[in-house]
């Protein structure tokens, strides 16, 4: 049993960014279709979504599917968006008694009436909630974002509301999806994979990253404790010396 080093909230990281990758290959380590890798992520998506916030951190942002994600196959789609239906379906009281708030990250357009439908309404009925702010990476793709971000700037500008002279990290920063909820502190990476795949680019300048071999349906609080210990070792020096 991995024991977490308790320590100040100033020390835990405000917001954590999680890529939950492995779901596939642990499947395929037991034979079994991958939906049932995908099943039992949710379940370590649940266990983390309470441990993190029972420790009182801000944010956690998950990359549920990525904008290269519609490459798999359309069965597995499909079994993946009935996945996400199921899961705000069958979770959203229990979100709502923990207090969590719930936000969506990317253009969620191209999935079906029925998921954006209860995303929406997930949404509104979490929005007055104080604690953990949960955010669901859908369709998303850093890249994305950015360009995504620039066309509405370009936008404004053309109407007036910013000036070119105006642009600054801070404005840029205002026409992302997290905002306004700070960049993540800390990244913690499942399956073993060294790459950020696309994911909160611009985020994550600062960003320490934390990659364990585990795949995610093995992912234990034990494993999120240890990557919050090593966290609180690290010395952020933001590009000072």
């Amino acid at each position: 049993m991995y024991r977490f080093i308790m320590c100040n909230m100033e020390e835990l990281p405000k917001h954590i960014a999680v890529i939950m990758d492995g779901n596939g290959r642990w499947a395929e380590k037991r034979g079994i279709p991958k939906i049932f890798g995908h099943r039992e992520g949710i379940k370590t998506v649940k266990m983390v979504v309470k441990a993190v916030n029972d420790l009182g951190i801000e944010a956690l942002t998950l990359y549920a599917f990525s904008t290269e994600n519609w490459k798999r196959s359309k069965k597995e789609v499909s079994a993946l968006i009935s996945l996400f239906c199921e899961y705000i379906e069958k979770e959203i009281n229990e979100l709502e008694k923990e207090g969590v708030r719930m936000r969506v990250l990317g253009d969620v357009g191209l999935f079906p009436k029925k998921m954006t439908d209860l995303l929406n309404k997930a949404i509104v009925r979490l929005e007055k909630n104080k604690r953990l702010i949960l955010n669901l990476a859908l369709n998303y793709g850093g890249r994305d974002e950015i360009i995504r971000a620039t066309k509405r700037i370009v936008k404004d500008i053309k109407e007036g509301r910013v000036s070119v002279e105006g642009i600054n990290e801070s404005l840029f920063s205002s026409y992302l999806d997290t905002y306004p909820i700070s960049d993540p502190d800390l990244l913690i990476r499942t399956s073993g994979e060294m790459r950020i795949s696309n994911f909160l680019l611009w985020q994550m300048a600062y960003t320490e990253l934390w990659i364990t071999s585990v795949l995610w349906p093995d992912f234990t609080k034990d494993d999120l404790f240890s990557a919050l210990n090593d966290y609180k070792a690290r010395k952020r020096r933001f590009g000072a010396r």
